[in-house]
């Protein structure tokens, strides 16, 4: 008989965990008992899942004391998961979080299942899985198989982001926006979740500047490939915040060794192999990945793949994926399913 798991989602009334729910009903995960929390704001509220109702309790100190809580997803925010996944780890759970807090702490895997599902091993540490960063998510999906097949040496990408990124309120601001818009009252709408107006636009800006000119969310993705790739290549990005409700696109080219004479037909052979990759790649007649593809998917698509004009060594790719999924619920379910298959093994 298949074991199954209590599992807690820290968040539950937020965007991605509310798309948790939704990815463990879908994944058929083994849950015996589930332990929604949020805000005192939310207790009371009930969530449902593979069939079952459960209501949202207050996220406490105390909360994890005595409910054998084996799985805890944490996607509330960096302060709370410094606050309070350690109480989940002592009373004995893993801790899978969704947050920017533990990623790059040495003593934390940084996992993408698909990617570097060996490093899961490492949890015994501290307890803490780390989910990377959404768009970290996607695109190491896809540098992966490039990478053993030729050897990446360089990486520039331009991301092109969803305001679901920045969650309900980004979300409900680009809706708002647009409603003015067709209202004729678009120059006295609210800009609140961004630091400009997002509908009909797109701002070349996500998160706090850096003093290298690079964004805090440009550094995510430099810092965290080479984590999950155990790698050393060049990593450039631009993120762009556009106004797409959900789904994150990127536009990636890719340097391999100077030696290397890239062929695109073994390019999109190795991506098409890949676990959860998605090749849609015809542009005469009009295939490739867009947001509208890949929301509410589990998959990472990819298209546009051509070599470049100039270098025998270049590799121009474009990929999408729906970053509440891929790059949020559905990565920190499939790390419980490996976790699961771990110490199962054991």
């Amino acid at each position: 008989m298949e074991r199954k798991y209590n599992v807690a989602i820290v968040g539950a009334s937020g965007a991605v965990g509310e798309e948790l729910l939704i990815v463990l009903e879908n994944l058929n995960f083994p849950i015996n008992n589930l332990l929604p929390l949020a805000s005192a704001n939310s207790v009371g509220v009930e969530v449902e899942c593979q069939g079952r109702t459960f209501k949202i309790e207050e996220l406490t100190e105390e909360v994890f004391e005595g409910k054998d809580i084996d799985i805890a997803f944490f996607s509330a925010g960096g302060s709370i998961s410094a606050k309070y996944a350690k109480y989940a780890v002592e009373a004995g759970a893993v801790v899978i979080d969704n947050t920017s807090h533990f990623r790059m702490d040495p003593k934390v895997p940084l996992v993408v299942p698909e990617v570097n599902p060996e490093d899961i091993e490492l949890w015994e540490d501290t307890g803490i899985i780390a989910n990377p960063n959404c768009s970290t998510i996607q695109m190491v999906q896809l540098l992966k198989p490039l990478h053993d097949l030729y050897d990446i040496k360089r990486v520039d990408v331009s991301t092109y982001q969803a305001v679901s990124g920045a969650g309900k309120a980004g979300m409900e601001e680009l809706v708002r926006q647009m409603q003015d818009f067709f209202s004729f009252k678009l120059d006295e709408t609210k800009i609140e979740a961004f630091s400009h107006q997002i509908a009909l636009n797109v701002i070349p800006h996500i998160d706090v500047p850096q003093e290298n000119g690079y964004t805090k969310e440009e550094m995510k993705m430099v810092n965290e490939t080479n984590k999950i790739m155990h790698s050393e290549f060049a990593v450039s990005a631009t993120c762009v915040r556009v106004p797409v409700l959900r789904s994150h696109s990127e536009s990636i080219t890719i340097t391999f060794a100077e030696s290397v004479d890239v062929s695109v037909e073994q390019a999109k052979e190795v991506l098409g192999n890949f676990e959860n990759v998605v090749v849609m790649d015809d542009i005469e007649s009009n295939i490739y990945p867009m947001p509208t593809t890949a929301t509410d998917t589990d998959e990472t698509y990819v298209g546009r793949i051509r070599k470049d004009i100039y270098a025998k060594n270049i590799l121009h790719i474009w990929g999408v994926a729906d970053q509440v999924r891929v790059g949020a619920a559905t990565n920190s379910v499939r790390i419980a399913q490996k976790w699961i298959e771990l110490e199962e093994n054991l």
